[in-house]
């Protein structure tokens, strides 16, 4: 979707306006679009011009500091702008309806109520919204049909061609939660400082809050924005995941009796489009999401928070592949807002943009209360054994903090019972037939399933080759559960990973339970490590801190390091003093090493000084072009023809590794390669991309691939 010519509409009441949605004529059907800007003369001939059907909205959609980051992020990331514009809306917004049209809700007309349902026997979902339908008081909204069957739309449509429902829309109020206020607490030295430093600031300036986790990162941000509310503007907090918002919302809650907006991908399309208009006409005093709301519209912007800014969950990882932390920075500067990033565990680059002044770095170096840092210890697995993950100087440090009152959280960043199958008579591994990888076993649902491409298998009895009986081998978080379960008989254990919290609200009613002291044991995946808070955790017990050692991506170190420092800052709040166990088969890692006796900002300094010496960012630019066909030929054909194109055009200095096969070469039965453009600026980088891109375009056999670009990748594979 790119941009187009039309002429005006012929009789309109007021100005058209950048911004605004318009109905045009589009081939032999109708579209939706966006005015982006007008001119006085086409460069098409008149004969090929035709007129705007009709203007959707009295005032622009999208405000111009929206619309001029959308426009620059087009253009930057190499992007279609209509798929750009298209990424920002909520789903009803646009298929063209109005703002205030508000929830959708859905209930049966005279027809529907008199129809006989017996037509309905071979069509179940249908069926079973139709008998909600009829038993409901009051017609039904998204949420009302998801709890009935997830494939509710399909259904609803379907029984709407059946001419046997009514479509309304309400408009609902946010909510201002009736919660008691909480007293806020005495600030710290070092939070007062931080706190006086972004309330200070005039116009747009970036801080790097860096803070220690327990240092109180999130009562920094809401002094903040207590000044921003008090001066009648709105605040916009970004978090990197759902499972956040609710601990957030409440905190939020407890704070400030006013309407906050939620914003996240688990919303129906009138929740989205309640709290995007919400934003927009200013309802919406705090406006709380994940990546997307970026794109919400404010109406009187007073600060934009980004919490945990290292987190990769910011990187669109599908189609317009943006970053949403930095199209933050971005609006913020053009919004002329203060930004806070947040992070125990910056991002690399967000560190240097501080060393050299473009951001100002505000630092928590202690945790509040008297907790302290935790202890950490490390656990040789050369000398203890562990069985079923788990060995002996791990269990007694669960059974001594568990007899002395506290809570245990045990990580182990893999799901599924075990991450291999394996015949051990003849080493044949179960493998998918998709994919470069093995299939995981998944012995709750009884199947090996592939955690890249999403086949699945019923568990083979035996092994194909030899006959033999197979056995798992390796740990998963679901095998672990049953060991802890095992090991701890009278402890209520509460598993959180991908496959757990699955279902609408499942993650804040685990969550819940341990809070509430329900479950002395925690555990889960890296699910656990991004900002929650479990004051009661006074051990942190990491099962398999060899991930990611030897990872091949430049960035391996950095992630394990954030991963490492997360988990365990999780142990020990207030006034509960923290101990980690961490097992090993190389308690002597330089990095392990330098993250224990030396900490995080140590380990960045050393991992900068690498990046600069190998030309890695923050000190150079990159883009991705990654590539996917059925047949190997056709990627390396394609591949090595866009190499010649770039390195044709590319300035002195630009460098073109590869084409090279992806790590996972075959993923969901297509081949995978890359093409790596490394720049030293993204000036160089950018004068290159715009034609390079067009002329990857043009490549003859581009129709038997598919190819995307992706600037500043956070992975490569």
């Amino acid at each position: 979707m790119g941009v187009f010519d039309y002429l005006a509409p012929v009789s309109v009441d007021a100005p058209l306006l950048v911004g605004q949605r318009l109905r045009v004529p589009f081939g032999r059907s109708t579209r939706m679009g966006w005015l982006v800007g007008s001119k006085a003369v086409s460069e098409l001939p008149a004969h090929r011009l035709r007129r705007v059907l009709s203007v959707l909205d009295t005032e622009p959609l999208l405000p111009p500091d929206l619309l001029g980051m959308l426009v620059w992020a087009a253009r930057y990331y190499q992007h279609p702008l209509g798929e750009v514009l298209t990424a920002a809306l909520p789903r009803a917004l646009r298929e063209g309806r109005d703002t205030a049209s508000g929830e959708t809700l859905w209930a049966l007309n005279a027809e529907g109520m008199s129809a006989d349902p017996e037509v309905l026997r071979r069509a179940p979902a249908q069926l079973r919204i139709y008998k909600v339908l009829r038993e409901r008081p009051a017609p039904a909204a998204a949420a009302d049909l998801e709890a009935v069957t997830s494939t509710w739309r399909r259904a609803v449509a379907a029984l709407g061609a059946r001419g046997w429902l009514t479509i309304s829309h309400a408009t609902v109020a946010l909510p201002v939660a009736d919660i008691a206020p909480d007293v806020p607490p005495v600030l710290t030295a070092d939070q007062a400082r931080a706190v006086e430093q972004i309330n200070a600031a005039q116009g747009f300036q970036c801080f790097l809050l860096d803070g220690v986790t327990g240092s109180g990162k999130t009562e920094v941000y809401l002094r903040g924005i207590a000044k921003v509310l008090a001066a009648g503007r709105q605040s916009l907090v970004l978090i990197p995941e759902i499972g956040l918002t609710p601990q957030l919302l409440e905190r939020f809650q407890r704070r400030f009796q006013v309407p906050v907006a939620l914003l996240h991908s688990g919303l129906s399309d009138g929740e989205r489009l309640r709290a995007f208009t919400a934003a927009s006409d200013g309802t919406a005093a705090i406006v709380i999401g994940t990546r997307s709301a970026i794109f919400a519209p404010l109406a009187r912007p007073g600060l934009i928070v980004a919490d945990e800014e290292h987190d990769p969950s910011y990187k669109q990882q599908e189609g317009w592949r943006y970053s949403a932390r930095d199209l933050a920075v971005w609006r913020a500067r053009e919004l002329g807002v203060p930004l806070v990033l947040g992070s125990a565990t910056p991002s690399l680059e967000s560190i240097e943009n501080a060393r050299s002044g473009r951001y100002t770095r505000l630092v928590l170096p202690s945790r509040t209360g008297v907790a302290g840092q935790p202890r950490v210890s490390l656990i040789d697995l050369r000398q203890h054994v562990a069985r079923e993950g788990l060995t002996q100087p791990l269990l007694a440090a669960i059974r001594r903090h568990l007899d002395a009152g506290g809570q245990v959280l045990i990580y182990l960043n893999r799901r599924g019972y075990a991450p291999v199958l394996m015949c051990p008579g003849c080493g044949e591994v179960v493998e998918c037939r998709r994919c470069d990888a093995r299939m995981v076993l998944h012995q709750q649902r009884g199947l090996l399933i592939c955690h890249h491409c999403g086949s699945e298998r019923p568990v083979p009895a035996q092994c194909p080759e030899c006959a033999a009986e197979l056995k798992a081998v390796g740990q998963g978080t679901e095998r672990l559960e049953r060991a802890l379960a095992a090991a701890f008989p009278d402890q209520q254990i509460e598993r959180i990973d991908r496959d757990t919290t699955r279902r609408r609200g499942e993650i804040e009613r685990r969550l819940r339970r341990v809070r509430d002291e329900e479950a002395r044991i925690l555990m889960g995946t890296q699910m656990l490590t991004k900002g929650h808070d479990f004051p009661r955790v006074t051990l942190v017990g990491i099962v398999d801190a060899d991930q990611g050692l030897f990872g091949s991506d430049f960035r391996s170190a950095e992630r394990l390091a954030q991963s490492f420092v997360q988990v365990a800052g999780r142990a020990g709040r207030a006034q509960h003093p923290g101990e980690v166990c961490l097992q090993t088969m190389f308690p002597e890692h330089p990095l392990l090493r330098v993250l224990i006796n030396e900490g995080y900002a140590q380990f960045a300094t050393l991992a900068l000084e690498e990046r600069r010496q190998a030309g890695w960012p923050p000190f150079a630019c990159l883009a991705l072009l990654r590539v996917e066909a059925s047949q190997r030929p056709q990627v390396f054909g394609f591949l090595q023809e866009a190499a010649a194109l770039a390195r044709e055009q590319a300035p002195a200095g630009l460098n073109v590794l590869g084409p090279a096969s992806a790590p996972m070469e075959r993923r969901a039965g297509r081949y995978r390669g890359q093409l790596l453009l490394q720049a030293g600026s993204r000036r160089e980088l950018q004068q290159l991309l715009p034609a390079w891109r067009e002329a990857v375009a043009g490549i003859e056999t581009q129709r038997r691939v598919r190819w995307s670009l992706d600037i500043d990748p956070v992975d490569l594979f």
